[in-house]
């Protein structure tokens, strides 16, 4: 049997991580086959997800972004992702927009997860975009990183309901839920190398026996 080398998560964040730790502890149940993550940078010296990666014994460092212009800023982190062989980028929260140098960097190699169904109300506060809206169903969406904000190819979404008299608050909670579920998705098929992006259109190329198979195992996993 071939043993294919392990794949390294790098991922970014600004603030309390939750995407992080639900990408991590699905890295340590086996939900995401043959990954690790090897890094996690942050531009904030108080983001608690430091914290939380320190509880997990991931390495984690922080690279301040104050006062530093945003390309020098990005060759800073893309220096560190390198040197910790990153296969896949993965921001949770990463309260910076990435440079033209940063997307090529790692072209193709970089998820973001936001708190609505692109393409509708991209950016922040998206929650609170939805509501003023008054839609009837908001939701998460994963999708590559590209130049432009929150638009590059989608690779996962999940829809999620607004309710009567819903706050943005209890509206986020619901989104982030279902957050934490799609993102280990994503980045399973990503890192699985089973796809293929069509224009816009992320297609996986998994035949059927592999995906029976694949829901099988996390069947037995979940019991």
């Amino acid at each position: 049997m071939t043993n294919h080398p392990t794949k390294k998560i790098g991922v970014l964040l600004s603030g309390r991580g939750s995407n992080f730790e639900a990408l991590a502890d699905s890295v340590a149940a086996g939900r995401i086959p043959g990954a690790e993550i090897a890094i996690v940078i942050s531009n904030r010296e108080d983001a608690q997800g430091l914290l939380r990666a320190a509880e997990r014994r991931i390495p984690a460092r922080v690279i301040p972004s104050k006062g530093i212009e945003r390309e020098a800023y990005d060759q800073l982190v893309v220096a560190a992702l390198r040197e910790a062989r990153v296969d896949l980028v993965c921001l949770a929260g990463f309260m910076r927009l990435l440079s033209p140098y940063f997307v090529a960097a790692f072209r193709g190699r970089i998820l973001n997860i936001h708190p609505s169904l692109l393409p509708a109300f991209p950016g922040l506060e998206a929650q609170r975009q939805a509501l003023d809206y008054g839609v009837k169903f908001s939701g998460c969406t994963v999708h590559f990183v590209d130049e432009n904000l929150d638009a590059g190819p989608i690779v996962a979404q999940a829809i999620v309901p607004v309710e009567p008299g819903d706050t943005e608050e209890a509206l986020a909670a619901r989104i982030l839920t279902e957050e934490h579920r799609i993102y280990t998705e994503a980045v399973r098929l990503v890192l699985s190398g089973k796809f293929r992006v069509e224009n816009r259109r992320v297609l996986p190329t998994a035949t059927a026996e592999e995906n029976q198979e694949e829901r099988l195992t996390e069947r037995a996993k979940s019991r």
